[in-house]
């Protein structure tokens, strides 16, 4: 018997509606050389709206920041530092959710069977080409706390194997692990990597991870950007270290890497490759500026293999192991892991153009615009009173998010900020520290304006 999907079955139905006609394609151009070269002219990102801020439908220029900003239904009369926490829908990505909502709720069961296959394939074909990864090894969640429960939650522990992580790790990452050892006693142990953010080093940072591993050490737990101080993790260097730790070991006894992607995701122009990791865990509703409500979990093929589907997959091979009453086999760990159930179709489906909008403008000239911003902003707070700098200077070491120790109340200094227009956030630790993310929909003028707020 053939591979039997949730298509397969509702076909056997009668609900296959035959000549539906579905477009997959991105809805925006991919001209220009990345922008790289951006035209700064019309910075304020005012132009192309109308009087309450909603997007019109001014063609997209991804060599043009303006044209990008123009893209978000952001009102204009505020300046959004803290657009990372949950995204807003630029143009392409609500006119796909729109385009499957309609879909939807004109012929439900025609339109989920003539559409599911080929657009949760299309976004693993999307996430697959911003990685440089095979698509297959791509699961499909809807934040990156299901994909860390995902991994976490099913990875297989022989006897006497642990896993570490930091101290610096969010709830998401300590709660699943803690979940982890509580079902079955597994060992977790917590490292600290730096006691001042600011002053952190590569070495300060990869050393004590690989001195924390023993020999039943089976995962590192890791987050690459750290979203309570706006530490970067050099993930390579640490995956180049635990090569070593490695070479002696058998693959049920390999030290795992374990990356919660989510403030780098949409910000650093990597691949998996580049980054070495056996698991990149992430939402993409944040700096992707995907729809909310999504996430996607890549992994290596051999380290699928040490992690079990902890929520029933609605893949081929499932349902025909099921129907059938055989083991599935053979069919690639992406969609055998992936959670089944019905999800906001809409929104999952839509990921596909929040990955095309991303390379139309260019991997490469997102970084190149979030970092620069992000060292204007913390240059600029270096001088002023009253305020310390908790992120490190250096690219190497952090990315978009830029965090500061005000002298007054975080929570004052959040509310002065909103007075003046200026939208951010604080970290939601034991530790509390004011954050800001610079990204594709804020400007170096407003970067300027953070900086003299706070001088204020």
């Amino acid at each position: 018997m053939a591979g039997l999907s949730r298509r397969g079955f509702l076909a056997r139905s009668g609900v296959l509606a035959g000549g539906l006609v579905v477009g997959s394609g991105a809805a925006c151009s991919s001209g220009g050389d990345g922008g790289g070269d951006a035209d700064e002219q019309g910075d304020d990102g005012d132009a192309g709206r109308d009087d309450q801020g909603s997007s019109t439908s001014l063609p997209f220029d991804p060599g043009d920041w303006a044209s990008v900003r123009d893209q978000f239904p952001l009102t204009p009369d505020l300046r959004h530092f803290a657009a990372f926490v949950l995204a807003a829908h630029p143009a392409p990505v609500a006119a796909a959710i729109e385009r499957h909502r309609r879909g939807l709720d004109e012929d439900t069961n025609g339109y989920l069977a003539a559409t599911e296959a080929d657009a949760e394939s299309a976004v693993r074909t999307a996430a697959g080409e911003y990685l440089d990864a095979p698509p297959g090894d791509i699961a499909l969640t809807d934040s990156t706390t299901m994909g860390l429960g995902l991994v976490y939650g099913g990875l297989r522990l022989g006897p006497g194997q642990e896993v570490v992580t930091t101290e610096h790790d969010f709830y998401s990452t300590h709660e699943a692990l803690r979940l982890q050892a509580e079902r079955t006693g597994a060992t977790v142990r917590r490292v600290r990597l730096y006691d001042d953010p600011a002053d952190a080093s590569v070495d300060g940072l990869v050393g004590p991870l690989v001195e924390a591993v023993t020999p039943a050490t089976r995962a590192l737990a890791v987050t690459w950007v750290h979203s309570g101080t706006g530490v970067k993790l050099p993930v390579a260097a640490i995956a180049e270290a635990l090569r070593d730790v490695n070479d002696d070991r058998d693959e049920d006894d390999r030290v795992l890497l374990c990356v919660d992607g989510i403030h780098g995701l949409g910000v650093e122009d990597v691949t998996v490759a580049d980054l070495g990791c056996d698991f990149l865990i992430s939402g993409t509703h944040k700096w992707l500026f995907g729809p909310r409500g999504t996430g996607i979990v890549w992994g290596r093929p051999e380290a699928w293999a040490a992690v079990a589907a902890a929520i029933p997959p609605f893949s081929p091979d499932s349902f025909t192991g099921w129907v059938t009453g055989t083991p599935a086999t053979g069919e690639p760990p992406g969609l055998r892991t992936s959670p089944g159930g019905y999800h906001s179709f809409e929104h999952r489906w839509a990921a596909t153009e929040a990955f095309a909008f991303h390379q139309a403008i260019g991997k490469q000239a997102v970084a190149e615009r979030t970092h620069d911003q992000a060292t204007r902003l913390k240059e600029g707070l270096a001088d002023v009173p009253g305020v310390e700098l908790v992120t490190p200077m250096s690219a190497e070491l952090s990315s978009g998010i830029v965090c500061v120790a005000p002298e007054a109340a975080p929570e004052e200094v959040l509310g002065a900020l909103q007075a003046e227009g200026i939208v951010a956030s604080l970290t939601p630790y034991a530790h509390s520290y004011v954050r800001f993310g610079p990204s594709i929909v804020t400007t170096p003028d407003e970067v300027d304006a953070v900086v003299e707020a706070l001088r204020a």
